[in-house]
């Protein structure tokens, strides 16, 4: 893992987590844009298809607000950082 990946926080981590960043052992994927971005999504056990789909998000900060997701998807040239494609519901 690298160092940029250490001092992220963890999608879904909880916000009283003393300790919200990456555990050892685990693959995370950078969500760049939108409104998660910055998070680290842990991908661990992610199946190579479901990688390359990227993943829709249940966020209450998009734009739908409660019940709406962010949608990211990986970047052509480096799949370790998930660029936004937009809010859904």
């Amino acid at each position: 893992m690298d160092d940029e990946l250490l001092r992220g926080r963890v999608y879904g981590a909880d916000h009283d987590d003393p300790d919200p960043g990456p555990r050892p052992g685990h693959a995370y994927r950078e969500l760049v844009a939108g409104p998660l971005d910055g998070l680290l999504l842990d991908v661990t056990g992610w199946s190579a298809g479901e990688l390359a789909d990227g993943a829709a998000l249940p966020t209450e900060i998009g734009r739908f607000g409660a019940g709406g997701r962010a949608r990211y998807t990986p970047r052509r040239e480096n799949p370790r950082r998930w660029d936004w494609a937009g809010d859904t519901r």
